[in-house]
């Protein structure tokens, strides 16, 4: 499977001067683990995720000054939509992170997460346990 059949196709984007409470607030909304981060004064994008704003919390920090351009990781492995899942898989465990970024053409067009690929290699299931047929 690709990662183009795999990826969350809306993308949450924020600016750097959102506080960390805003972006927290959004992901939470939007029940995504990460947010790209973009500022249009410089180059390139970043990514904040849950883990960054969690750090930030856990050190004292005021989530309601605190900025997500602090926060935010810029030299950001992306991913292609024709790499394969098991690609992405490897890139995330050899970085050591849980969020890719999907470009396509320069342009976000995704996110691949660790739990996108986990539901390409885990059947569905019901609360019951029951395989979920979809036809």
């Amino acid at each position: 499977m690709l990662v183009r059949e795999a990826m969350s196709k809306v993308v949450l984007t924020i600016g750097p001067a959102h506080t960390l409470r805003q972006a927290a607030a959004l992901m939470s909304a939007r029940r995504v683990g990460a947010a790209v981060v973009y500022d249009p004064d410089a180059d390139g994008i970043g990514i904040l995720t849950e883990r960054d704003v969690l750090v930030s919390v856990g050190l004292g920090q005021d989530p309601d000054t605190e900025r997500a351009h602090a926060h935010t990781t810029t030299d950001v492995v992306f991913a292609a939509p024709s790499w394969s899942v098991e690609e992405a898989a490897r890139a995330m465990t050899h970085g050591g992170f849980r969020h890719l970024i999907v470009l396509e053409r320069g342009e976000p067009a995704g996110i691949v997460s660790v739990r996108d690929i986990i539901r390409c290699w885990v059947p569905e299931r019901s609360r019951d346990g029951t395989p979920v047929v979809t036809a």
